[in-house]
């Protein structure tokens, strides 16, 4: 599991909310296990009331949820992790 691929925070946070250090995870759609496309959409953040789209950065298998739906995290902490098809 060591090669998984972080889904940082950080990758998604808009450019116009540099000043902004938190955000808060709105909807997961997908589950821990669930089989994902590079680019599909894993989960929606807010920054400032602002919804993103968080993609996923490879095709794979979701191995690990890290901040809960409805929980607060800080730019640059990993949401989920992805291990790479083969």
């Amino acid at each position: 599991m060591s090669d998984a691929v972080d889904v940082n925070s950080a990758d998604s946070w808009p450019d116009d909310a540099d000043d902004v250090a938190e955000g808060y995870l709105a909807n997961w759609f997908v589950r821990e296990g669930s089989a994902v496309d590079e680019g599909e959409t894993l989960c929606e953040i807010q920054v400032e009331k602002v919804s993103i789209d968080v993609a996923a950065p490879t095709a794979g298998t979701v191995t690990e949820i890290l901040v809960a739906e409805g929980g607060d995290f800080d730019r640059g902490d990993v949401l989920a992790r992805v291990q790479p098809s083969a």
